[in-house]
């Protein structure tokens, strides 16, 4: 099952006073996420928005169960974190320690694709 995960910089100031939308999307079943998100910076929003990713896969297994997971995000410092191709700093040691438990229970691949090819940026503002 492709599932595609990203975030957007919101400008400041803004009315929500978060730095970002974080947004994932499960196309096969019509699964949409978006939340505002108060992040570090770009990495740590897309990871944020990653981790969103597998703790709802996580809390509805009823509706994945027995699924291969494709995972694609656009932000590569993020992927090759995860991929464990970077050296990661120690700031999101706990986050990629969480990514790494869904990792070992659910056997997902993880790859990188072009922002215009995120299926999360089309409907963002929907």
């Amino acid at each position: 099952m492709e599932c595609y995960f990203g975030s957007y910089e919101l400008p400041e100031p803004n009315a929500l006073a978060k730095s970002a939308v974080v947004t994932f999307r499960i196309p096969k079943v019509g699964i949409s996420f978006k939340a505002p998100f108060d992040g570090a910076d770009a990495d740590h929003c897309d990871l944020a928005s990653l981790l969103a990713l597998l703790e709802f896969i996580d809390g509805n297994q009823k509706y994945f169960s027995n699924h291969t997971y494709l995972i694609y995000g656009n932000n590569l410092k993020v992927v090759n974190l995860v991929n464990r191709r970077e050296t990661p700093p120690g700031r999101f040691a706990h986050l990629l320690e969480k990514t790494q438990t869904y990792r070992e229970k659910y056997r997902f691949s993880l790859e990188w694709i072009p922002t215009n090819d995120n299926p999360v940026f089309d409907t963002l503002f929907d």
